[in-house]
């Protein structure tokens, strides 16, 4: 992120209950943070942002969730962008990217596809091991005010 959004190591950490709920919630206040880093809502930025801190909160809700263990989101201001990273408990389960279907086939899948939405929106993801669990990453670029690939 440039200087005037956020000094380079700005950090938002915060534990969430692996719920719908929480993931709602992790949503909402990641753009809350960005917006107090100087990331209006509503901006390119903050919605690409939203988009994938949701899609990442829903599948460690969907498939991290560990019975009485909450997920955590962390934010972190870099050089030249954001880092989101959404750690779950579950570290067995790794994400896969879902095939992408022809035209041609007639049936679509009401889910599984999130994560193609991560890799359009996000300069690049991937999936670090944990000692208790996975962390799914994402990081997005600031320079044209959003994530997105050229």
């Amino acid at each position: 992120m440039n200087a005037e959004i956020a000094p380079v190591g700005t950090e938002f950490v915060q534990r969430f209950s692996a719920t719908r709920r929480g993931a709602r919630l992790a949503r909402r206040l990641a753009v809350h943070e960005l917006d107090a880093w100087g990331v209006p809502y509503r901006s390119g930025l903050s919605d690409d942002v939203a988009l994938i801190v949701g899609e990442l909160a829903t599948n460690a809700v969907a498939h991290g969730r560990v019975p009485g263990r909450d997920f955590e989101l962390r934010l972190t201001a870099g050089v030249r962008g954001l880092r989101i990273e959404v750690s779950d408990a579950r570290g067995e389960r790794w994400p896969e990217l879902c095939a992408e279907e022809s035209e041609e086939q007639e049936t679509v899948a009401e889910s599984g596809y999130g994560l193609r939405l991560v890799e359009a929106l996000a300069a690049k993801w991937g999936v670090t091991e944990r000692v208790v669990g996975k962390t799914v990453w994402a990081e997005v670029g600031t320079e044209s005010g959003t994530g997105k690939r050229n």
